[in-house]
């Protein structure tokens, strides 16, 4: 299915290759160690075998047959205990009376928890202590959890929580972003930066426009549903299986929980089955349920969210309404823009602040603002607290100033292309409005430039054009839209990582570190890290489970830097062993530290050799320590909030797509007839995998802008709760021709082998399939306007073409 070129060039389905690139079937197989795998070289002239090469998934096949194990396959212990949860029926209201006689009474119940058998603190939240575990004396949203049955299967627990009766005073529930408004509910402060008189800028302007752009949600349709087990241990521990991509906030809410120290408690996470962001705060309710249950009965007990439950109870990406002023010359270039994102975040912060903080950095995406007012507000409503989502919201940055872009090349008759690139960031126009300079401002023009000639960008603009001169019914639009991601955590504290690597006597080496594993590959690319360090096969590092055991304190895998925090800690735990080794055979030998190398499966030093096997039990014999811990931070970021100002990230990741649509202009279905994409992801440690991520991500992201339609009736109730009534992308929607290819950029920064992350960067890429529909839309309509919302959905276009229905 693809060719590759070098080591960092893919090309997925549908690709033209260039003359000088291999075919997928001459590429040397990379499963296993030995000399099958040839080797590449490194920045610094090294030779190397593992790093930036395209190896599989180390769970792919276990993921294909069925054999991948997850938190619902863990063989459960005798008496094993099921938990279900009670929901309230309504959106908002005073909880006065909860008659649970009957859900005790009904067979097989063991157990009913309620706020009352809180031991600790009665309080999930991240930060805000806004959260409660179950609802106390006032219910926040349609199917907030306020009560638990343990019972002795799951049917059982399932069906004595139906039998509750509740006492609520019913109030009239806030659900929109204009409901919020109206009332003038927050979840935290409004928060605004900037540069530069706007005002001033806006008045002198030649051109000025204004709009609305509002912005919906998304499901994260994760395929493996929220899940926990806990198993009580002696003396108070708690051992907790969850499937969360925070395994230290799940030990410590559940230690706060249950009143007890961080020590006694335990998480360990095998693999999820998804978790794009749904995982990273949203799974430590259903941890903390499980261990009350483990800890009231004294028995282990397992807690599986139902499908539709999930999509009810746990929170989405934010929607948000974008209302914009933007003033522009004669050719596009913007002088002034003035944005408020008035993002809904549902009944609690989460992770509001930080999401919203990072929808207001990507306010400018790929383009200078030489006089910038970025503002927010974060609403209260009564739905369920929103959270992470990939691109943590990024995504709705981007996509308002996407719209402007288009906005102002419909007013001028001007491309949109060559408006977007008349405000890309350049030499003497490359700072941000938040202060940080954009140092690589030379990526981003090289790789458009580079998209807009491989795809004939302005040869398919003529074609389209022409077709839609002729075409009354099927109208057609072309869009290529950049992408400038920050990398790093914006809380600065949470860029930091740790590692453990043990080296056995036999020459195998044990792996653990904080991040975990949701399908992304990022064990498989630490495994390369650490395998290259001691010059060794693949075969011979043994991946395991993340645990609060092995390495404390860690950060969420989140934020795209899974791979530059971990596996930079890992190269530092297993340098530190490798350094021991180096030593001792300097010692042993009387050689000079420059003479040895790691490489074959062999340690080289002067005109001897050891199996690096027989140098390990040497070093073991002459009691030289074999583990190591490795540690490592973000170098160079800060961030001053209250000021404005700063370095939030370490640096950028840039990507491009040109996306084709055909719509009907009956009916406002559309189909994506082509999308290139050339993406930045540095010297990629894993160029198979990295690829993986770019189709995925780009799908992800085209759900969302285009399928994945969430609606909430004037009651607070989730209507679009299940596959039936929410539409992910399917097979039948990806394009047939799917042209992906990644753009060969070292890291500027010292990232591990100078690459680059790429788990979020690419969700933005579909910005161009929304700007392409709004472009037919535009040639549908005639008159130069796209009165298009996200998600833009068959009957949005259709809207947008003839007017509300």
């Amino acid at each position: 299915m693809r060719q590759s070129e070098g080591t960092e060039n893919l090309t997925s389905r549908g690709a033209t290759p260039r003359p000088s690139m291999r075919d997928a079937s001459s590429r040397p197989p990379a499963t296993t160690g030995g000399a099958a795998v040839a080797p590449v070289a490194g920045d610094d002239g090294t030779t190397l075998r593992y790093v930036h090469r395209p190896l599989p998934h180390d769970s792919g096949v276990r993921h294909v047959s069925g054999t991948a194990l997850y938190i619902d396959d863990i063989r459960e212990p005798e008496g094993t205990l099921h938990v279900a949860l009670g929901l309230s029926p309504v959106a908002r209201g005073r909880l006065r009376g909860l008659d649970l006689a009957a859900v005790r009474a009904a067979p097989g119940v063991v157990a009913v928890l309620t706020a009352a058998d809180v031991p600790g603190r009665n309080d999930i939240s991240p930060a805000n202590g806004d959260e409660p575990v179950f609802a106390e004396q006032e219910v926040l949203f349609h199917g907030q959890p306020v009560f638990a049955v343990v019972a002795t299967t799951r049917d059982a627990a399932r069906r004595a929580a139906r039998l509750a009766t509740f006492d609520i005073e019913e109030e009239p529930p806030s659900i929109t972003v204009e409901d919020a408004l109206a009332r003038g509910e927050t979840v935290l402060p409004d928060y605004t930066f900037g540069r530069g008189d706007v005002e001033a800028a806006l008045s002198a302007a030649p051109h000025r426009l204004e709009g609305v752009l509002r912005i919906g949600g998304q499901e994260h349709f994760y395929l493996e549903g929220q899940a926990a087990l806990a198993v009580p241990g002696e003396e108070g521990d708690i051992l907790v299986h969850s499937s969360t991509q925070h395994p230290s906030e799940v030990q410590h809410i559940v230690a706060r929980v249950l009143g007890i120290p961080d020590a006694f408690v335990t998480c360990e996470v095998r693999r999820m089955g998804g978790g794009f962001g749904g995982k990273e705060t949203q799974a430590t309710q259903w941890a903390v349920i499980a261990a009350l249950a483990a800890r009231a009965t004294g028995r282990p007990c397992k807690l599986r969210l139902d499908r539709d439950d999930d999509m009810v109870v746990t929170g989405k990406r934010h929607d948000m309404r974008a209302d914009w002023r933007v003033g522009f010359d004669g050719d596009g270039r913007i002088l002034g823009y003035d944005i408020v994102f008035n993002a809904r975040c549902g009944c609690s912060a989460d992770l509001s602040q930080g999401v919203v903080d990072r929808t207001m950095f990507h306010a400018d995406n790929a383009y200078f603002l030489p006089a910038a007012r970025i503002a927010s507000r974060r609403l209260k409503t009564n739905t369920v607290s929103n959270t992470a989502f990939r691109g943590f919201g990024g995504p709705q940055g981007m996509l308002a100033v996407e719209r402007v872009m288009d906005e102002i090349a419909a007013r001028l008759g001007r491309d949109p292309l060559d408006v977007r690139k008349a405000n890309f960031y350049a030499p003497g126009r490359d700072e941000t409005p938040y202060g940080q300079t954009v140092e690589d401002t030379d990526v981003l023009a090289a790789l458009v430039a580079q998209l807009e000639a491989d795809c004939d960008y302005r040869a398919r603009r003529r074609a389209v054009t022409a077709f839609n001169a002729r075409s009354r019914v099927l109208k057609k639009g072309l869009a290529l839209t950049p992408v400038k991601f920050g990398i790093s955590f914006t809380l600065t504290h949470l860029n930091q990582a740790g590692a453990l690597v043990h080296v056995y006597q036999d020459g195998s080496i044990h792996l653990n570190h904080g991040g975990t594993e949701m399908g992304q590959g990022l064990f498989i690319k630490v495994a390369q890290v650490v395998a290259e360090e001691f010059g060794v096969g693949i075969e011979c590092v043994r991946i395991t489970a993340t645990t609060t055991a092995k390495v404390p304190n860690t950060s969420p895998t989140a934020a795209s830097s899974g791979s530059d925090l971990n596996g930079m800690a890992a190269r530092i735990a297993a340098a530190t062993i490798r350094q021991r080794l180096v030593e001792f055979l300097c010692e042993t030998y009387d050689v000079a530290e420059g003479e040895v190398t790691f490489r074959d499966d062999r340690v080289f030093f002067g005109n001897e050799s050891l199996a690096f096997a027989d140098l390990v039990k040497k070093a073991y014999q002459a009691r030289i320590p074999l583990s190591a811990t490795g540690f490592y931070r973000t170098p160079a970021i800060h961030w001053d909030r209250a000021a404005g100002r700063g370095r939030p990230f370490f640096y950028f990741a840039y990507g491009a797509a040109c996306a084709e649509v055909t719509i009907d202009t009956l009916t406002g279905e559309y189909r994506l007839d082509r999308v290139d994409i050339l993406h930045d992801a540095g010297r990629s440690l894993n160029p198979a995998i990295d690829i993986g991520q770019i189709e995925g991500g780009f799908v992800q992201g085209m759900g969302w802008l285009t399928t994945e339609e969430l609606v909430f009736d004037a009651k607070g109730r989730l209507a679009t709760h299940a596959p039936s009534t929410y539409k992910i992308p399917v097979a039948s929607d990806v394009p047939q021709d799917f042209r992906v290819r990644l753009f060969t950029s070292a890291n500027r920064q010292p990232t591990i082998y100078r690459s680059k992350a790429v788990g979020e960067p690419p969700l933005m890429l579909a910005n161009a399939v929304f700007c392409a529909i709004a472009d037919a839309v535009r040639a549908a309509r005639g008159d130069g306007l796209a009165p298009l919302d996200a998600p833009a959905t068959p009957e949005a276009v259709l809207r947008a073409i003839v007017g509300a229905l």
